[in-house]
C-alpha cells in the first residue's frame, strides 16, 4: 500500500506539472478566462493532493485499515475533484454538454476533506496510545 501511495503522490503531481504548463500556454488560446480559472483550480489541488500524497506514504505505515482509507479518499478525491474540473473545463471546446459531472467535483472534494479529516484522526490516535 505505501508503493501505491508513493506511485500515486509522484503520477500527480507530475502531471499536475504537466497539465499546468498546457494550461499556462496552449489552454490558454482555447478556453475562455473562467474555464481556465476552473481549469487551474483542478492543477492546484492535484498538486496538493500530490504532496500529500508523498507526505503519508513517507510517515504512515499502511497497516491499520483507517490508514489506507486515508490513502484511498485522496486518490479517488482528487481523481473526481480535478478529472471533472478537467473535463468540464473543455466540454465547450469539445462541444460537448458535461454538465452531469457537475455533481462530481464537490464529491471528489468531500472524499478530500474525509482523508484530511481521517488522518487527524490517525494523528490523534496514534499521539495518545
Amino acid at each position: 500500500m505505501k508503493t501505491l501511495i508513493l506511485f500515486f503522490g509522484t503520477l500527480y503531481g507530475m502531471f499536475s506539472i504537466v497539465l499546468g504548463a498546457f494550461g499556462a500556454h496552449a489552454f490558454k488560446k482555447i478556453l475562455t478566462v473562467q474555464r481556465l480559472e476552473s481549469f487551474e483550480v483542478g492543477v492546484k489541488y492535484q498538486m496538493y493532493a500530490a504532496l500529500y500524497l508523498l507526505m503519508i506514504g513517507f510517515f504512515l505505515d499502511f497497516h491499520a485499515g483507517i490508514e489506507k482509507t486515508v490513502g484511498w479518499m485522496m486518490i479517488v478525491g482528487v481523481f473526481l475533484f480535478s478529472g471533472s474540473i478537467y473535463l468540464l473545463s473543455f466540454q465547450e471546446v469539445w462541444n460537448l454538454n458535461l454538465k452531469f459531472l457537475g455533481p462530481i467535483t464537490p464529491l471528489g472534494g468531500l472524499f478530500m476533506i474525509l482523508s484530511w479529516a481521517l488522518l487527524m484522526v490517525v494523528i490523534l490516535n496514534a499521539k495518545f496510545h
